[in-house]
């Protein structure tokens, strides 16, 4: 049984507030602190070593822990239970957990609107209360009506953990199919209602996963799902995507398989949608994140047969609306930094596309609404926006209120009215009606959130990575702060999947800033912040550009003298938490915090969980090459954790229920550090029960989870007070 004393404990009374490092500090004083220390030691739970040795290629890897990835296992279950009271324990003893648990809940108890929706004859929207686990899902049919609850899924179940994950309505929204989502998972319902009663009007639909919900008139919808796996629903490999067509009033067991059911058309994930007008089925087809066939169908036809539109997995496609028989797609082929094309829907393959809105420098995400496209550029993470019509003329660029994140724009080709939010890291969202025919922009939402944005600052720096890459970061302060390497600073990064991290308020972070903490974001490689080769560049064999990229602004801040090392802390969930968990094991000198959430960190096995193949574009295998086993096991976290090596204070936080990024990863990684950790820092995983990959989270848990994740952080950092205090 291994035991560690805190960092803290060893050093409370040299690294404490400022208050606290006074000469008149009393005897009694050190003494209570001295006892809250050692309370503070931390115990770890025996973690039984298996003998189980994989051969990848020439190389033997012993994997100690494999008994972990058996979610059902009785002895999966105890250890879960026993890791947690051991990490509870150490969690509720920090002094200052319960002020920050306070601050949170009353920082995010306001009500919270979301933009409106009009279906049928009713105008719908979401609303919060404040500290609802929910969103409660509203109606009107005129301005001044009441307001009527017309989805409510706080009442799904007692503890607030079923959610609601899609809701969509038929042609005419006297109909409405929902979907629902159970502790997390990933796996769906689909709930058939009529709209003006709420009344079911039929058995759900079962085992839907990775699935939208798209109509067909009032007939019926489209939808996704594999087949059920055996074994553990929640880490069996799926890996063959099928799309079906459910009509109105009949069993599931007889709805119609329309793409996905021969080895010809086996991919990894099958999507579905009708145009707006209803006249094509699009369907898309990809064996991994990136890059995708597709084809359509005219519905407008009987018997109509399937066309190709695009043959390959080389880019990444998509219909964006329909019109007069001329389909606008919206694509990266070609045009790495987005472009949309127009084509006649009776001949769409590539060779007669013609630009509508040609590629540019910046990164192009469109949305369309009331007869226009909006194209929504990334400059430098900072949105752009931009009016065309449909023959590709230039209205207008739209007036945003500041430099943040704007989103939003989409709507029927009839609104009058659209609307879109705008945010950054210290604004909170604000949503804005837009008059599409004078560009004009009015406050529909204002925030009622108790932060006053005024009193903080963020700043946009570019720093040198590794190899001379010049990479984005913006850092987020309170006014005045004095940049003497003492702010206690949280470092952010995602580094993957074409995911680009634009400024964005959050409430659990805009008590980080209140707290005096400084907030960074890092626009690593990997992402998609400057198109497919920014996203290429962190990929597969050059995926160690994206932890030189989070490395090298963790040195910038440090140099900067916004932190030092002992105040900083690196932060990720999913291919975050593998970035965090590569750093940190790289790196453990670098921070005094890791905090890794649902992470992949299992990279020699994270292809034969769940739909995890589908990650290979991004990382390739262990089973491609031997070069690639080779770099995959250079930097796995799990297989780089050194005996008696001083790692930072760490924090894990995982789902039991996870079924993306299987638990079993964090599992693992924990073990590891419990078992070849040196020095005093505690090795600690946190895992929510009955919760998954982080959608849905109740806010109740969501407030437990910052409460600790802050208080740890702030704790190993040497405070033993606030440091706003």
């Amino acid at each position: 049984m291994k035991y560690v004393l805190s960092a803290v404990a060893v050093s409370v009374l040299v690294a404490c507030s400022p208050a606290q490092n006074d000469s008149s500090q009393t005897a009694e004083t050190q003494q209570v602190e001295k006892q809250q220390a050692e309370s503070m030691q931390v115990k770890y739970p025996e973690t039984r070593k298996g003998d189980t040795v994989d051969t990848y290629f020439d190389t033997k890897v012993k994997d100690p822990y494999r008994w972990l990835e058996d979610d059902r296992s009785a002895e999966t279950e105890a250890w879960v239970e026993a890791q947690n009271e051991v990490t509870f324990n150490h969690l509720e003893k920090i002094p200052f957990r319960e002020k920050i648990e306070k601050r949170l809940t009353e920082l995010w108890n306001y009500e919270k609107v979301s933009a409106p929706f009009k279906e049928g004859d009713y105008t719908y929207y979401y609303k919060n209360d404040g500290l609802q686990n929910q969103y409660v899902v509203y109606r009107k049919k005129n301005d001044s009506d009441e307001e009527e609850v017309f989805l409510d899924p706080n009442t799904f179940s007692e503890d607030g953990t079923t959610s609601l994950a899609q809701l969509t309505f038929s042609e005419d929204g006297k109909l409405a199919a929902y979907s629902i989502s159970e502790g997390g998972s990933d796996w769906r319902k689909i709930i058939v209602i009529d709209a003006e009663t709420k009344e079911r009007l039929e058995d759900p639909l079962v085992d839907v996963k990775f699935s939208g919900i798209s109509w067909k008139g009032n007939e019926g919808f489209y939808y996704s799902s594999y087949d059920k796996p055996e074994g553990s629903e929640l880490s069996a490999k799926t890996d063959q995507h099928k799309l079906y067509y459910h009509e109105l009033g009949t069993s599931q067991s007889d709805d119609e398989l329309v793409f996905g059911g021969t080895d010809a058309q086996k991919h990894r994930y099958v999507g579905g949608y009708v145009t707006d007008d209803n006249q094509f089925l699009v369907i898309s087809a990809a064996n991994s994140t990136s890059g995708n066939k597709l084809f359509i169908k005219d519905l407008s036809q009987e018997d109509a047969s399937l066309v190709t539109v695009v043959d390959d997995y080389d880019s990444d496609v998509s219909v964006l609306d329909s019109e007069d028989g001329k389909l606008f797609i919206e694509t990266n082929r070609e045009a790495p930094n987005g472009r949309v094309v127009v084509v006649d829907a009776g001949a769409p393959q590539e060779a007669n596309w013609s630009d509508l809105i040609p590629e540019t420098e910046h990164v192009l995400n469109p949305t369309t609404g009331a007869g226009y496209i909006f194209a929504e550029y990334m400059v430098d993470a900072v949105s752009q926006v931009k009016q065309f019509d449909y023959q590709g003329k230039e209205i207008r660029q739209i007036d945003l209120p500041g430099v943040g994140s704007a989103g939003g724009f989409g709507g029927k080709d009839d609104a009058e009215t659209l609307y879109y939010s705008f945010t950054n890291y210290s604004t909170p969202q604000t949503i804005y009606a837009l008059n599409p025919d004078t560009g004009e922009s009015t406050v529909y939402e204002e925030s009622g959130a108790d932060f006053d944005s005024s009193n903080y600052e963020s700043k946009q720096v570019f720093y040198t990575s590794k190899d001379g890459t010049q990479v984005p970061m913006i850092i987020t302060y309170k006014k005045g702060t004095e940049l003497d390497g003492s702010n206690p600073t949280i470092l952010y990064g995602y580094g993957g999947f074409n995911i680009s991290l634009t400024p964005s308020f959050s409430i659990a972070n805009a008590a980080w800033l209140e707290m005096g903490g400084v907030y960074a974001v890092a626009n690593l490689r990997g992402g998609g912040e400057y198109g497919k080769a920014w996203h290429d560049a962190g990929t597969k064999m050059q995926k160690q550009n994206v932890f030189d990229d989070f490395i090298a602004a963790a040195e910038y801040l440090i140099d900067e003298d916004y932190t030092s090392k002992e105040k900083l802390a690196i932060r990720g969930g999913s291919n975050g938490g593998l970035l965090v968990g590569a750093t940190m094991t790289q790196r453990p000198d670098l921070f005094a915090v890791a905090l890794p959430a649902v992470g992949v960190l299992d990279m020699l096995r994270y292809h034969t969980f769940t739909a995890g193949a589908g990650w290979a574009y991004d990382y390739g295998t262990a089973e491609d090459s031997k070069e690639m086993f080779q770099y995959l096991l250079n930097y796995s976290p799990v297989h780089n954790v050194e005996q008696g090596v001083e790692y930072p204070a760490t924090l894990i936080t995982t789902g039991d229920h996870d079924d993306r990024v299987v638990p079993a990863h964090s599992f693992k990684f924990a073990a590891e550090l419990q078992d070849k950790a040196g020095g005093n820092a505690p090795q600690l995983i946190r895992i929510e029960t009955n919760a998954g990959h982080g959608a849905g989270t109740p806010v109740s848990k969501t407030i437990e989870q910052y409460s600790d994740i802050f208080g740890f952080t702030l704790y190993h950092m040497g405070y033993q007070s606030l440091p706003n205090e």
